[in-house]
């Protein structure tokens, strides 16, 4: 990357192209449909308890991060839950990933929450340097 300065902010609808091709590079269990991104969206930028964040690189988005707050039982209280994180692959190794991850931290904290949490199968290296320690087992069923 070059020397230009990385902002972590909102995302906002004139994103949603880039944030679309990297969602769709990115899933591996689903294909990614253009009409319900589209709608999901801008559900989610709009929504209190979403956080769609951006990196911009120099006016463009590196990458993206969806993550959500919700009460639990457990934890007495809110806690956090990063859905989705992808990094533009020609800009990965170069903190993106940690400015969002801090970014949705910061925004989880201010919200009360607990912890955060999130799976994975292919990120765990970059979750160990940016302080994260394995949980769980994830279970899932397809509907």
């Amino acid at each position: 990357m070059t020397e230009c300065q990385v902002i972590v902010r909102p995302a906002t609808l004139e994103d949603e192209p880039v944030v679309y091709q990297l969602a769709a590079n990115m899933a591996t269990s689903f294909a990614v449909e253009r009409r319900a991104f589209r709608n999901s969206f801008v559900s989610l930028i709009e929504a209190d308890e979403a956080f769609v964040f951006v990196a911009d690189v120099g006016g463009r988005v590196g990458g993206y991060l969806l993550g959500f707050t919700h009460l639990t039982f457990y934890a007495n209280g809110p806690v956090a839950w990063v859905e989705e994180i992808a990094v533009q692959p020609q800009l990965r190794r170069q903190r993106l990933g940690a400015l969002l991850m801090a970014e949705f931290e910061s925004q989880a904290t201010a919200a009360g929450a607990a912890l955060i949490a999130l799976a994975t199968r292919r990120a765990a290296s970059f979750y160990d340097a940016i302080g994260y320690e394995p949980s769980a087992t994830y279970f899932r069923k397809k509907l």
